[in-house]
């Protein structure tokens, strides 16, 4: 699905890029055509500056987007959830970072979680970057305790796990 959104705007490397900043953050474009997050409308300008893109750039991508079904349905209806992994450090959580060989395998996430519960470790949040929007898709789980060895090794040595890392 994301190589078929950024086909729409293959000739635009710069639209290109303010599709993806879209996705990665989960930004909407409403009605109006303003990028949204929530109710709150994100100007044109600090996008357009963030991409080292013109403002008219941003403009240009949200006219397409409403102009085309397909990218309306999606753009009009994503919407942006708040990560613990940044703020781990802060609360003192730890993130549990998992590369996998083939993403788009079922039980991934029920595996790795079902491995943590056995051990009673409380499970705060877990995160799956979606195989068709980046070419590395990771596994996250935030936990707020500490996570021993033998577990690493334990969901290091599942047949798909290429590393662990936290």
């Amino acid at each position: 699905m994301f190589d078929e959104i950024l086909e729409k705007f293959e000739g635009s490397p710069s639209q290109q890029a303010v599709i993806r900043l879209f996705l990665e953050r989960g930004f909407s474009v409403n009605e109006e055509g303003r990028v949204v997050s929530g109710g709150i409308e994100i100007p044109y300008t600090g996008i357009a500056r963030e991409l080292d893109v013109d403002r008219r750039v941003v403009d240009s991508t949200t006219d397409a987007i409403l102009a085309d079904p397909e990218l309306k349905r999606i753009f009009t209806n994503i919407s942006s959830i708040p990560s613990l992994m940044d703020l781990a450090p802060v609360l003192d959580l730890t993130v549990l970072t998992i590369e996998v060989a083939a993403a788009d395998e079922a039980g991934i996430v029920a595996e790795v979680t079902g491995i943590l519960a056995d051990r009673d470790v409380s499970i705060r949040q877990v995160l799956s970057e979606d195989p068709e929007f980046t070419d590395d898709p990771k596994l996250y789980v935030i936990t707020d305790a500490d996570l021993s060895g033998d577990l690493l090794v334990e969901i290091r040595d599942l047949d798909y796990v290429r590393r662990v890392g936290f």
